[in-house]
Formats: structure tokens, C-alpha cells, sequence
């Protein structure tokens, strides 16, 4: 059996060389990242109650369901890796917790690659109606005259978006419109211009007031979207110490949106 470091070098050479060979550099992907292993523990670690373990081929879940680790494919264009990643394609870039946001390099989204499979086992299937019976109402920012919002129990997701208000609710006034209304939590959809479930549709993710966000499918400059934001780090920061990445660090930026993505800190760069 070949190894998991074997079969991640054998797979870089491929992508080189079939990058080389087209004249495609830098146009494909699926190559696994060199500490894909360390962010492999993270997502065990990430989702106790429901992933076993890993071994060098297979995520293995507490029911017994196997999820390959890899397709072996890296000459994936970029509308592949996001609507076909296998596991390993969620991390091909990594969340650039702690940095000063700005313009990310053309299709630096991460996050947004997700291998669908894995969290239908976990939160359900909003189109059989597998994730309603999960979802909760909880406060949000109670201290300024908030709203209620539903998010899922799964993963203890509704503890974390609670504590995430409480902090938020301590910010400075001027903070607050950035924050409420809020634009949704749970929403039985895919993701705008694909066949890829959204995490709204898992009850997993909550976007901030829209008055004040920019979103990449707005933007004037379409396919080339010239990155733009106005949410402040402070919140940035608030919800990231609880397990939630920011689509504002996407090339195709997306600066309202949160959602619960623990497994994309590395525990050298974050601490819950």
C-alpha cells in the first residue's frame, strides 16, 4: 500500500507535471497541501462526536461510514474544486487567521471548498428534513434591543453563535450596526451559482447586517471581483475565537458571512 507522504508527493509531481505540460500553470488544483496530515488531526478533533479517525486513505466516522481522503485528481479547474472536492481539497488554502484583511490572490477562498458528503452526515438533509428537528432559537446581541435567530444544536454550534453575542454585545456602540438586522442563519439553499449546499442549509452559518457588507456577485467588476470591505476586525476576531471563518478573506469575498469551520485553524495559529 502506498504511504500517505508517497502519495501526496506522487500526486505534486503529477499537478507539476501536467501544469508544465499544458502551459495551465497555477490554473489547476487538487494537489493536497504538504501539512494536509496536521489539518486532517484538526478535523478529527474539530467533530468528536461524530469522526472516529484518520488513516493515510479514509475519514472514518463513528458509524462506521469511510469518506476517502483523496480522489487522486490534480488537474481540477476551479469550478471543480468547489462543486467535487474530495476531503483533502478543503484545505488547499490555508485560513489566514490573524492577518490584516486585504485583495486575497485570484480563487483564495478558503473555506469555501467543502466535501459536501461529510457534512450531510453530521447536520442532515435540509431537503429531507433532517435539519429542523436540530435547529434552536438563541438571543442575538440581547443587550441592544437584539433579534432572535435558528441555528443548529449539532456540534454545540448554537453555544458557540451564543457566546459569540455575548462578546459582541461588549463591543462599543458604534460596532452594533455592523451587526443587526441580521441577513439569515438557516436557509434550505445552495450556494448562489452552484449545485453545492450552502452552510445556511446545515443551520451552520449566520450573515450580519447586508446594509453594510460587500459580496463578490455585486460587484462591478464581475468574474474579476476588485476585493472591498467595511466589517472591523474586532468582529472578525469575536467570532473566529469560537470556530467561525469570515468570507471576507475570499477572493470571492463575501463579507457578511460567519460560518462554524473549526477544522481550518491549525492549533499552532488559533486557540478556542
Amino acid at each position: 500500500m502506498i504511504t500517505l507522504e508517497r502519495r501526496y508527493v506522487l500526486a505534486a509531481a503529477i499537478c507539476l507535471f501536467a501544469s508544465v505540460g499544458s502551459g495551465n500553470a497555477g490554473n489547476t488544483y487538487g494537489v493536497p497541501p504538504p501539512n494536509v496530515d496536521a489539518y486532517l488531526d484538526t478535523l478529527v478533533r474539530s467533530y468528536p462526536d461524530w469522526i472516529e479517525h484518520h488513516d493515510s486513505e479514509y475519514l472514518i466516522l463513528k458509524s462506521g461510514l469511510k469518506f476517502p481522503i483523496s480522489d487522486y485528481r490534480t488537474d481540477k479547474s476551479f469550478e471543480e474544486l468547489i462543486e467535487h472536492p474530495d476531503i483533502d481539497d478543503m484545505f488547499y488554502v490555508p485560513y489566514p487567521f490573524g492577518t490584516t484583511p486585504k485583495q486575497p490572490a485570484k480563487n483564495y477562498d478558503p473555506g469555501r471548498v467543502r466535501f459536501g458528503p461529510l457534512f450531510q452526515a453530521m447536520y442532515g438533509d435540509c431537503k429531507k428534513n433532517e435539519v429542523v428537528s436540530k435547529l434552536r432559537t438563541i438571543d442575538w446581541l440581547s443587550a441592544h434591543g437584539g433579534e432572535h435567530v435558528v441555528v443548529t444544536t449539532v456540534n454545540g454550534i448554537d453555544k458557540a453563535l451564543t457566546a459569540v453575542s455575548r462578546e459582541l454585545d461588549k463591543l462599543p456602540i458604534d460596532y452594533i450596526r455592523f451587526l443587526k438586522p441580521t441577513a439569515g442563519t438557516y436557509n434550505c439553499r445552495n450556494i448562489a451559482g452552484s449545485n453545492v449546499r450552502s452552510m445556511h442549509a446545515y443551520g451552520a452559518a449566520i450573515d450580519i447586517n447586508s446594509k453594510y457588507s460587500d459580496y463578490w456577485r455585486w460587484s462591478s467588476s464581475g468574474s474579476d471581483p476588485i476585493w472591498k470591505n467595511q466589517i472591523p476586525i474586532e468582529i472578525v476576531r469575536i467570532f473566529e475565537k469560537h470556530g467561525f471563518i469570515w468570507g471576507g478573506y475570499w477572493y470571492h469575498f463575501d463579507t457578511m458571512h460567519f460560518e462554524y469551520r473549526p477544522e481550518l485553524f491549525l492549533s499552532d495559529n488559533h486557540s478556542q
